[in-house]
């Protein structure tokens, strides 16, 4: 087997040119999937991070119907406090459970005495929202990080709607909002803070404190529109996702229908369809590689046998069996695949440890996303897979026509 091997590598570097051009065009397809993997991986972490962090959290838990019609901001299907001392059973011992955060959302006009918008507010405890969404405290300006972010009396405008009534921090504004009975109530709130925009130039998404929420929309007792939860280890959201529902599918409501509804980050949000979008690319960039190393092997191998036919015939006719010759040329094959696939993985990991030192920062929407890519070593390994096994599949053809080869009719080829 040793000598097979030495043939096999001597051989390919017979014909220098044609081995590095084809080992370059392999290994250029290495590099760009481990680059392209690398650089989406971090795009889509970077995106996931901003949206779970600063906006939705990583989990949402709401009453049975809430999220079809999330669009209304809908008052009457609250958790009240039977509900919420029910998940908190749930939720309290659940190890994977870091931090949650009970919300009510609603929608309300916003005054400065002079001009008049509509804004949908999230009403929240301010050190637990900022446990639950710990970036948020980031995207919001004028606040002191000595305090709270928000409290009792303020209230964090939207930067979109700051522009748009010439507001500023220390204003004083009128909430004017409709209960779930129909009345309409209103309280003047101070301007704490501005809230950066995430999800685009829309958003008109504010925050105030859930006291000055109940005490606007006249809520006795503990009810709220959500609860928000943050994992420990975002790697096992689905298994702690299936975990709480399985745990919450027992309550039911008295027609016997299910309480309450789950839902992660994913199915809350339309940028989820961009992180699929980039696992659509990343497989299709595999595609690529492998339509590469199937042709440029398959044609190096097929050119190898054909202007070796003489010397195949005269190794055969001394004697060496069909087998060895097949292994001869799968050998060829696999080292090419091999060598190239280590100067990309080499190439490639070096370009990523480059862009850390040097990261790419830009706006996509309102997001500013800031480029960091690690080394995607479980797309290493699949990419190398994929090359050794099509550089083997790729080789076999020519090879087996190598080996059935008669010597007299190969020691006769001009």
């Amino acid at each position: 087997m040793k000598n097979i091997i030495r043939i096999a590598i001597r051989n390919l570097f017979r014909y220098k040119r044609r081995t590095f051009l084809t080992s370059s065009l392999i290994a250029l397809g290495v590099i760009f999937v481990i680059v392209f993997a690398g650089l989406g991986g971090s795009f889509k972490e970077s995106m996931i991070g901003i949206l779970t962090d600063s906006v939705l959290a990583d989990i949402q838990i709401h009453k049975k119907g809430y999220v079809v019609s999330i669009d209304n901001l809908p008052l009457n299907i609250f958790l009240d406090e039977t509900n919420l001392n029910e998940l908190n059973k749930i939720i309290d011992p659940h190890d994977q459970i870091e931090a949650y955060s009970p919300r009510i959302k609603f929608g309300a006009m916003i005054s400065n005495y002079a001009q008049t918008s509509n804004i949908r507010l999230t009403a929240v405890y301010p050190e637990r929202e900022a446990e639950t969404c710990p970036a948020l405290t980031d995207r919001v300006a004028g606040v002191s990080k000595d305090r709270p972010f928000l409290q009792v009396g303020e209230i964090i405008v939207p930067d979109i709607l700051v522009n748009g009534l010439s507001l500023k921090i220390g204003d004083e504004v009128v909430i004017v909002a409709t209960n779930k009975d129909g009345s309409v109530n209103g309280t003047a709130l101070r301007i704490a803070g501005v809230a950066k925009g995430v999800l685009g130039p829309q958003g008109k998404d504010g925050y105030i404190h859930i006291d000055d929420a109940k005490t606007l929309l006249r809520i006795e007792g503990e009810e709220v529109s959500e609860i928000a939860l943050r994992v420990k280890d975002f790697g096992k959201l689905k298994a702690v996702s299936q975990q709480l529902q399985s745990a919450l599918m027992p309550l039911k409501d008295q027609s016997g229908r299910p309480l309450f509804e789950i839902h992660t980050w994913e199915q809350l949000s339309p940028f989820s369809s961009i992180a699929k979008i980039v696992d659509l690319l990343l497989m299709m960039v595999r595609i690529i590689l492998i339509s590469i190393v199937l042709i440029s092997i398959m044609n190096i191998m097929m050119m190898s046998v054909y202007e070796r036919i003489s010397e195949i015939g005269t190794i055969a006719a001394i004697g060496t069996e069909p087998l060895k010759i097949l292994a001869l040329f799968l050998t060829e094959g696999f080292a090419l695949g091999v060598m190239s696939t280590l100067a990309g993985i080499l190439i490639g990991v070096g370009l990523l440890y480059f862009l850390n030192v040097v990261p790419i920062s830009f706006v996509f929407g309102m997001m500013h996303l800031t480029l960091a890519p690690q080394v995607p070593w479980g797309e290493i390994l699949v990419s190398s897979g994929i090359v050794v096994l099509m550089s083997l599949f790729a080789s076999w053809q020519p090879a087996h026509k190598a080996s059935k080869l008669e010597p007299v009719d190969a020691l006769g080829h001009v």
